[in-house]
């Protein structure tokens, strides 16, 4: 299968000129592998199921071994020899060359097996599954570089139905299932999910515990009831026991860790920033699963039910805008937030890029909302201290809709089938 381009490969190359090590962090199935092999000259693979438990005793007792070969070298699946990770710090102490090794995982190894942070020797990626753009199904024209800029080329319309976004988000941002049919693609999500609840242990406190595939999976079934919402820990908990499921605030406090840990969880975190007025925020994130697909499987969403049912689509629709705002927002050097403050006014999305430049976006499915969108995002845009935040670069509104276009109190109104980095 052809490499598809992604919108970290600059970041990848950029960050391999800089410190001895890269790391390459997201969820199982997102592409790591297949970038950093795009990059490496040399590879081990840890989870190699010829050589897996051979490399790990290999990199547990001689792990200079593991890191011998053609620099950047790629140590793939690292959380399964965590002290491959000291090691190979010593060795970029030695060599005090840039881009020596490139590590990618799934999951975050506990940070007691660690001796040193890895401070001066790594720098970090986080990828994320396909954006549209990445995957195709969004033409690019409208970038959110030029969003930035305040010159966003609006020539050109979306081809995105709403039929084929509904697959999208049924199907996901999982490179492998482009080489896939669209019945055999829709299944991945669920495959993915029965992965997860099915994993044995889970580390909790410093140790191994086992885990209970049902409670997991009534905790994500939850979750995903909850996309696209500021639910409390207590409401997520809450609504799994309305559904038949049991569970203890400690026990969910370990298995929400994991998988955040194994990247499964990806909250979106209230943005920051100073008011001119004394409203309180709400500091509340909005839950989100690494895909919408992982949110539909576990609900068991289909694409006749989400067509019949337009409000569980449009939080879906948030929740995908979410997943490509930030591979656009990465590859930005940005990050992507919400607001909510105590009155009830709150953006669905806040781009904020590390000089202080910020974006506000609402998203809209259908276009009957756009003027409520619209007096949202003017009376939020008023609120903030421009004196100590700047000037919003752009305020927009991202709909499932066709054509690009600013409206005459210049918000711009953005199809997601147009957007890209």
């Amino acid at each position: 299968m052809k490499y598809i381009v992604r919108a970290t490969d600059k970041i990848v190359e950029e960050k391999l000129q800089g410190l001895g090590g890269l790391i390459i962090v997201g969820p199982k199935w997102c592409g790591k592998t297949s970038t950093a092999e795009q990059f490496s000259k040399s590879a081990v693979y840890l989870d190699d199921m010829k050589e897996s438990e051979n490399n790990i005793q290999i990199a547990k007792f001689n792990p200079s071994i593991m890191l011998e070969g053609a620099t950047p070298r790629l140590i793939d699946e690292w959380q399964l020899a965590p002290n491959l990770f000291d090691a190979a710090r010593r060795e970029i102490d030695k060599h005090k060359s840039s881009g020596q090794f490139i590590f990618t995982g799934s999951t975050t190894p506990p940070k007691e097996k660690l001796r040193h942070s890895g401070t001066g020797r790594f720098s970090f990626v986080r990828m994320y599954p396909m954006s549209l753009y990445e995957s195709g199904e969004s033409n690019g024209s409208v970038s959110l570089a030029d969003l930035f800029k305040g010159k966003p080329n609006l020539s050109t319309p979306s081809s995105l139905s709403v039929e084929r976004l509904v697959f999208c988000i049924l199907r996901g941002g999982w490179p492998g299932t482009l080489r896939m049919n669209d019945r055999t693609a829709l299944n991945v999500a669920k495959d993915y999910l029965y992965s997860v609840e099915n994993n044995e242990w889970i580390y909790s406190k410093d140790k191994r515990i086992r885990r209970n595939p049902g409670k997991i999976r009534a905790l994500i079934r939850s979750y995903a009831r909850n996309t696209a919402t500021p639910a409390s820990v207590e409401t997520v908990l809450k609504d799994m026991v309305e559904a038949g499921g049991q569970i203890s605030r400690a026990t969910a406090d370990d298995y929400i860790r994991e998988l955040q840990n194994l990247f499964v969880i990806d909250d979106q975190p209230a943005w920051s920033v100073a008011l001119r007025s004394r409203t309180p925020l709400r500091q509340t994130p909005k839950r989100h699963l690494a895909d919408p697909s992982l949110a539909a499987a576990a609900i068991g969403a289909t694409q006749e039910k989400l067509l019949r049912d337009f409000n569980t689509l449009g939080y879906l629709f948030e929740s995908l805008c979410v997943r490509d705002m930030r591979v656009y927002a990465t590859a930005n050097d940005g990050a992507v937030y919400h607001y909510r403050d105590k009155t009830g006014l709150e953006a669905d999305i806040i781009v904020e890029k590390s000089d202080g430049a910020w974006g506000m976006l609402e998203v809209k499915l259908g276009s009957n909302q756009e003027e409520e969108a619209a007096q949202n995002l003017h009376s939020l845009a008023a609120r903030i201290d421009v004196s100590k935040s700047g000037n919003p670069a752009f305020l927009a509104i991202v709909t499932g809709g066709k054509y690009p276009y600013r409206r005459e109190d210049g918000i711009f109104v953005i199809p997601i089938g147009c957007l890209s980095p």
